[in-house]
């Protein structure tokens, strides 16, 4: 059964979908058996991926019943791909039938032998969008800025987490708070370091010891349709990324996580 981790922030700007690209490439280089799923309607994570989102399938249309998630799934250099876009904007309204939280998790569960990784994307909202995904996910990755207004979007998201914990999905766990764009030697980068680890005992989770250090090279990847990972591999957020998924790939040494 995959492992489905859902990287969510409803702060936008934080780093989500590098997260989220850079996750499926690490995990596809190692092996690994891996679905993107892109939940955003900007579509990004495709983009971000080199998929053709202009002429793909997406998971708009596999809601809408107008074909089976099997014709929605993107090949990609890293495994396959659910692509999104501005049409998955509309849900909100025209989603309104009972159980409407669980049409991801519903279209999913066929897949979850397939691969060892499910990794979505969320947009950057607490919508029904982002229910879905904490409906279907395992586990919860929370990508932020050091920045303030970052911390309360993190903040925020506690009390949906408990909600759908309580009537959707008693299993979903917090893996912990990720920093992006880190620098340990700004004082603001600190002070957040240190206001992130109170709202992550909040949250029964960790913020990782891993901080994704900044570079121009992760805003130039995806314009080459690649994640910064396999797009420079050497510099300093690739080495940061691939440490996190060792963290991820270590977290529970009892367990065999994701094959």
């Amino acid at each position: 059964m995959a492992v489905i981790i859902a990287i969510t922030n409803q702060k936008g700007g934080v780093g989500k979908t590098t997260t989220a690209a850079a996750l499926i490439a690490s995990l596809a280089q190692r092996g690994k058996k891996v679905l993107g799923v892109d939940l955003d309607p900007q579509g990004n994570l495709g983009f971000s991926l080199g998929v053709d989102i202009e002429n793909s399938h997406t998971i708009y249309e596999v809601f809408k019943k107008q074909i089976s998630i099997e014709q929605a799934l993107c090949p990609m250099a890293y495994g396959d791909l659910l692509a999104s876009n501005i049409l998955l904007s509309g849900v909100e309204l025209e989603f309104n039938r009972a159980g409407r939280e669980y049409m991801l998790k519903t279209e999913l569960t066929p897949l979850q032998d397939r691969y060892d990784f499910i990794i979505v994307d969320t947009p950057p909202a607490l919508n029904l969008l982002t229910v879905n995904a904490y409906v279907a996910s395992d586990k919860l990755i929370i990508p932020m800025a050091p920045e303030i207004l970052s911390l309360l979007g993190v903040a925020q998201i506690k009390e949906t987490i408990e909600t759908v914990r309580q009537y959707y999905n008693p299993r979903l766990s917090v893996i912990g708070i990720l920093l992006n764009k880190f620098n340990a030697r700004l004082n603001l980068n600190r002070d957040v370091l240190e206001l992130s680890q109170q709202i992550a005992q909040q949250l029964d989770t960790q913020v990782f010891e891993t901080k994704i250090r900044q570079s121009v090279l992760v805003a130039e990847a995806p314009a080459h349709g690649q994640s910064v990972v396999t797009y420079a591999p050497n510099c300093k957020p690739s080495q940061d990324f691939s440490a996190l998924v060792d963290d991820i790939l270590g977290l529970d040494q009892n367990t065999t996580v994701g094959g």
